[in-house]
């Protein structure tokens, strides 16, 4: 249950900064704005770190996948787009299709075992329900 409550606010809080980088880019500019976005995730990071534990941060050059280290620079590139997206299409319809992507591309994740997830079996209802999801954006987007 703690799960499904932390997705809920992981989406919920994306989308307030979604709105909010945008709004900063607007003043600013979309490096200046992104490089804030990562600068103040570091500074709250070393924070916790801190207040938290102190676990060694040696222990990153153990990461067995060295490729996966950069979800940092991957972080960077979700910043930018979500800013261009929420600029262009506005926070509902950007945030309706970044979902979507977020599906699809995890879905084929499973289905691959790419990046050391465990390998699932296709299933007709999980593309069903990703056809509704786009069903469901086509129907918002719908202009009279």
């Amino acid at each position: 249950m703690l799960g499904f409550f932390a997705a809920l606010l992981s989406g919920a809080l994306m989308s307030i900064q979604g709105v909010f980088n945008t709004e900063v880019t607007k003043q600013t500019s979309l490096w200046v704005s992104a490089g804030w976005v990562q600068l103040s995730a570091f500074a709250v990071c070393v924070l916790a770190w801190f207040f938290t534990g102190r676990e060694s941060v040696s222990a990153l050059w153990q990461v067995e996948n060295k490729y996966t280290l950069l979800g940092g620079v991957i972080g960077a590139f979700i910043t930018i787009t979500v800013i261009r997206s929420m600029g262009s299409l506005g926070p509902a319809r950007a945030a309706m299709l970044i979902v979507i992507s977020q599906l699809i591309v995890a879905y084929v994740i499973e289905l691959m075992g790419m990046f050391g997830t465990e390998k699932q079996p296709f299933e007709w209802r999980k593309v069903l329900g990703m056809a509704v999801a786009i069903a469901g954006i086509v129907i918002f987007k719908w202009e009279k």
